[in-house]
């Protein structure tokens, strides 16, 4: 497979060197295709209070990352780019994908938006990232804390919203590679049309990776014995997004879009001399569809009407002769099938406010064979939202949510703000409520499952009862064209929070164990050291604060300088009265980023260097213990030449984990750093016009 991606890579640089283009520079509804000098400290974001608004004025806190901090950090990964950038994010690997927190609070308090709409299709309860094309993105958008009020259910810890380009006002085209160690290859086309009022944006995103080992061995019975598990699993993904735009009229915009995206785990087939291989490789494959528009009431607002449908599945494809199965044969492990319809106005009933009005309907189905679930949940919401300007320096704001769910009945979500403005300085105070309803899988499932080397029976709960959190937070800002300085305090208190235990096998007495093999007969046929049991159930209550700090400069043109820095202490109250870290959270994390760039008439060269340094990652009560920190750094070079009349080339080469830092541990060990160590980094970037 090295040298099948080797030479692809090779055979499109090759092809789009050839091709006739011009130097792109990035438009207002464009792809942001090359690098620019500019560097905006004031964008405009629109995930804390649905309404578009310059960073500065909003009354609710955003942090944001541009598709161009993305791209100059030679970042073709999601996961990546949000672990290298935003403190209060981390990633833990699980054998099948990578589990996400934020500020101490699991994947599941964490709503991940693309375009406002909520993504669906996970693997073992962690959103899969890679639907989303990297190249596409023209900013992320991250907000800390509840915001049920604008959201619904799910938007507990916060909000992460993946904002993609349109097609840009000129007609281009862009083929974007880049290679590293361990067969790691990503390329990236992208075509933008424009003709008129219609516009087209085709991207089609091919990612591959043959997986490694940073150590052979892993524990069976406290012995060191060999293995072919994998620290990161072998894959191929295929991923492609088309997206149409018409704007019949200067108050009427439509679009409508859709996407494809497919991905193979290449794991090693089972051997009888040596643990750690299977039978299967998993295949997900992802189905979404959107369409809707916007009409423009002139002074007064706007009002816009969207549908998102979006179906998700998995399947066993066996590689060697199982049961019924031959090598080849797909057996289907899970469906997820989601659609959403929701009308919303903007309107701005005088010089000083902002109101939203808005209905929604979501309905979300999980079909798993495994545990003889098939079931569907429907959510129905109303909400409003009122943003007022008093005096000169004063900005409140105040809503409300209505949701009626079938399963847990009617929610009220408040949400308020209070901005205090004056010169280059912000304060800002927020109160927010948010819930978290019970996912289907939380509630139903029961079944037996492998999990990479291990396997685990997991038992849903009927019985749990859904989160509520009350989330505040304290924000001061200076904030100038170069200078960005924030500090926010913030305190989430999270009633009924649903977590689980995992208790191994052996630690059973002899009648557990004895019920178990009765319930799951195909435990006679696995080895029980591997076997864990996972139940979930409520913390009565849990807790957490934190504090951030960020800061951005311009020194001097071309260099840009930040650095954050996150501190988040979570705590759950167990119902026998004892507190425990919440688990895989952690404490302390921070992230550096230098960016300089300068032109000398057709050439200009950037130099990008990233930093993350987090603290270790906390597992109570796991016999495995806790994943130990790590820092890492990267370093790269992008060097755009705009000297051909036609086009624009942009090679790369850089160094991931510049001070080759890895974990060698045992691989049944806990995680946070699965880096293979030191890797050459090479890219290549070319856009016609």
């Amino acid at each position: 497979m090295n040298k099948l991606t080797n030479r692809l890579a090779l055979l499109l640089s090759l092809a789009a060197m050839g091709s006739p283009t011009a130097f792109a520079a990035e438009t207002p509804n464009g792809i942001e295709f090359t690098d620019t000098t500019h560097y905006d400290l004031n964008p405009v974001v629109v995930t804390g209070t649905g309404i578009h608004q310059r960073l500065k004025a909003t009354p609710v806190p955003v942090e944001v990352i541009t598709g161009n901090e993305i791209r100059n950090a030679g970042l073709t990964d999601l996961q990546d780019a949000l672990t290298m950038m935003v403190p209060s994010l981390s990633f833990s690997p699980t054998a099948m994908g990578s589990y996400l927190r934020m500020n101490g609070l699991t994947n599941s308090h964490v709503l991940i938006l693309l375009n406002g709409r909520k993504m669906t299709g996970d693997i073992s309860g962690n959103v899969d990232l890679g639907q989303i094309d990297v190249n596409l993105i023209k900013r992320v958008e991250v907000l800390n804390g509840a915001a049920s009020t604008l959201y619904g259910s799910d938007a507990v810890g916060g909000v992460i919203n993946i904002i993609t380009a349109d097609a840009g006002e000129q007609s281009e085209f862009t083929t974007n590679s880049r290679y590293s160690r361990d067969g790691q290859f990503n390329q990236g086309l992208d075509l933008s049309l424009r003709a008129g009022r219609v516009g087209s944006l085709t991207g089609y995103n091919y990612s591959h990776s043959d997986g490694w080992q940073n150590s052979h061995y892993t524990e069976s019975d406290g012995d060191l014995v060999e293995t072919l598990s994998q620290l990161s699993l072998g894959y191929t993904s295929n991923n492609l997004t088309q997206k149409f735009t018409y704007d019949p009229t200067e108050r009427l915009s439509l679009y409508a879009e859709g996407t494809y995206y497919n991905r193979l785990l290449d794991r090693p087939v089972e051997r009888p001399d040596i643990t750690g291989g299977t039978k299967y490789n998993t295949f997900s494959e992802s189905f979404s569809w959107g369409a809707g528009g916007s009409y423009s009431l002139g002074s007064l607002g706007s009002i816009k009407l969207d549908y998102t449908g979006r179906t998700y599945g998995q399947w066993y494809k066996y590689m060697v002769a199982t049961g019924n199965y031959l090598p080849g044969d797909y057996y289907k492990t899970k469906r997820q099938d989601y659609n959403d319809v929701e009308a919303r106005g903007i309107f701005n009933f005088s010089e000083n406010s902002n109101t939203v009005f808005g209905v929604d309907y979501r309905y979300e189905r999980l079909d798993r064979p495994e545990s003889d679930l098939d079931k569907g949940l429907g959510t129905f919401s109303a909400y409003g939202q009122h943003e007022q300007r008093l005096l000169d320096h004063i900005t409140v704001l105040a809503g409300l949510r209505y949701d009626l769910h079938r399963e847990i009945g009617s929610r009220l979500t408040p949400k308020v703000a209070l901005m205090y403005n004056i010169g280059n300085f912000n304060a800002r105070g927020t109160y927010a409520m948010g819930y978290r309803a019970p996912g289907i899988d939380e509630l139903y499932y029961h079944m037996l499952k492998p999990m990479g080397s291990r396997h685990i029976i997991t038992f849903g709960n009927r019985d749990l009862k859904a989160e509520d959190s009350n989330y505040g937070s304290i924000n001061l800002e200076y904030r100038t064209s170069k200078v960005t300085l924030s500090l926010t305090g913030y305190l989430n208190f999270v009633k009924n929070m649903v977590t689980s235990s995992s208790t191994k096998f052996s630690a059973l007495s002899e009648e557990q164990q004895a019920a178990l093999i009765a319930e799951f007969p195909e435990i006679n046929n696995i080895k029980t050291s591997t076997l864990t049991v996972k139940e979930y159930y409520n913390f009565s209550k849990a807790t957490v604060k934190g504090v951030e700090v960020n800061v951005s400069v311009n020194p001097l043109l071309g260099l840009t300088l930040s650095g954050n820095y996150s501190y988040a202490y979570g705590r759950g109250l167990n119902d026998d009265g004892s507190w425990q870290r919440l688990n895989r959270s952690v404490m302390h994390t921070g992230t550096i980023a230098a960016n300089y760039v300068h032109s000398w008439d057709w050439y200009k060269l950037n130099i990008n260097l990233t930093g993350r340094m987090q603290s270790k990652t906390y597992y109570p009560g796991d016999a495995d213990g806790d994943a130990p920190g790590y820092g890492i750094w990267n370093l790269t070079t992008r060097h755009t030449f705009n000297c051909f009349r036609r086009f624009t080339l942009t090679p790369g080469v850089g160094i991931d984990n510049i001070f080759d830092r890895r974990d060698m541990r045992p691989l049944n060990s806990n995680f946070a750093l699965y880096s293979p160590g030191r890797s050459v980094v090479v890219s290549l970037s070319v856009t016609l016009k």
